[in-house]
């Protein structure tokens, strides 16, 4: 990686994430136009994964708009994520099997935060059954401690970060040998954005939005670069376009 992150994001930016509130309102006020805009979907199922320590009710915004523009779209439905417990791999395994049986189509994953990670790990373990893969700053390279949410993290799985790797399905910074999207904001207040950014590739990239962590799951922005990615033909991925107007809401990402 060109960039290195050197510290968790300071108290300032860990306060801002506050924004999530108004980004939520945000959110809201701008469906109907956000609904005009985005690319309608093409009827392939995508799962969607919560954050840590959050759950299904924390990504209902994120669903119920990939619903309404024609994609089948579900939650992991395991309650609340406190991490790599015990038969949680095997529980993702058994979602995405269940999906991907029910309409006989690779599912795309979204992931938000930790829910990125377990995206990105799914699809290493299980390749042909994943379309592609897009997470909401997931902090997958780097120090694991360049968060505000380690010690957390420590406390309710039980597992310490330095052990990360060996849990399902490998090393973490690994890419996965499926189109990969890492959504991003270089003012996120709980991870180093260093750390949520992916080496660019022939099939991986990344976007740059202005927002706060907690809010990326329902950020107009982040919404519309789901959207505009989950449209995309099987087997024709290309980079997000960020030319003409989507240059005011996308900066110039890494790698681009």
């Amino acid at each position: 990686m060109g960039e290195t992150a050197t510290a968790a994001p300071g108290r300032g930016l860990l306060l801002l994430e506050l924004r999530a509130i108004p980004e939520l309102f945000g959110f809201a006020a701008t469906l109907p136009s956000l609904a005009l805009i985005s690319p309608k979907g093409d009827g392939h199922p995508v799962l969607v994964l919560p954050g840590f320590i959050t759950t299904d009710r924390s990504t209902i915004a994120l669903r119920g708009f990939l619903n309404t523009i024609g994609y089948p779209t579900y939650g992991w439905d395991m309650g609340r994520n406190f991490g790599p417990l015990p038969g949680v791999e095997e529980g993702l395994k058994e979602r995405l099997e269940e999906i991907y049986e029910k309409y006989g189509k690779k599912v795309s994953i979204v992931g938000w935060s930790l829910g990125g990670i377990y995206a990105r790990q799914l699809a290493k373990m299980m390749p042909e059954k994943v379309r592609q893969v897009i997470t909401l700053g997931s902090p997958f390279t780097g120090d694991p401690r360049h968060t505000n949410a380690w010690q957390l993290y420590q406390m309710a799985s039980g597992h310490k970060v330095d052990d990360r790797d060996r849990h399902m399905g490998g090393e973490i910074a690994r890419t996965p040998d499926v189109p990969t999207t890492a959504i991003y904001s270089k003012t996120d207040g709980i991870c180093a954005w260093q750390n949520c950014i992916e080496e660019v590739s022939d099939q991986t990239e990344n976007i740059e939005v202005k927002g706060s962590h907690c809010g990326l799951g329902h950020h107009p922005a982040a919404v519309f670069a789901i959207a505009d990615r989950l449209a995309q033909k099987e087997g024709e991925w290309k980079p997000f376009d960020r030319s003409g107007f989507r240059s005011l809401a996308f900066p110039r990402a890494y790698g681009s």
